[in-house]
């Protein structure tokens, strides 16, 4: 497992594990942050902070700081 943090762009993985401040860990499950759930980097903003992820349906920005609290296990890409 790695944190979100670590990701680059178009990388994902599975979602494993949400630690951080009991309000941040609520926060972000309400936006579909949950451990189980499919998650990947878009992109990050131009300083690198934040970073914009998809998880299912939604598009969220996310500091490096609360997404280093989401430990993913890395999916493989496709073998083409």
């Amino acid at each position: 497992m790695r944190p979100l943090n670590t990701f680059q762009v178009g990388q994902r993985g599975v979602i494993r594990r949400v630690d951080g401040p009991p309000a941040l860990v609520q926060r972000l499950g309400e936006f579909g942050v949950l451990e189980g759930e499919t998650i990947e980097v878009l992109g990050f903003a131009p300083l690198g902070d934040p970073m914009e992820v998809r998880v299912g349906a939604s598009r969220l920005s996310l500091r490096k700081a609360e997404a280093a609290g989401v430990l993913v296990e890395p999916q493989l890409p496709p073998v083409s």
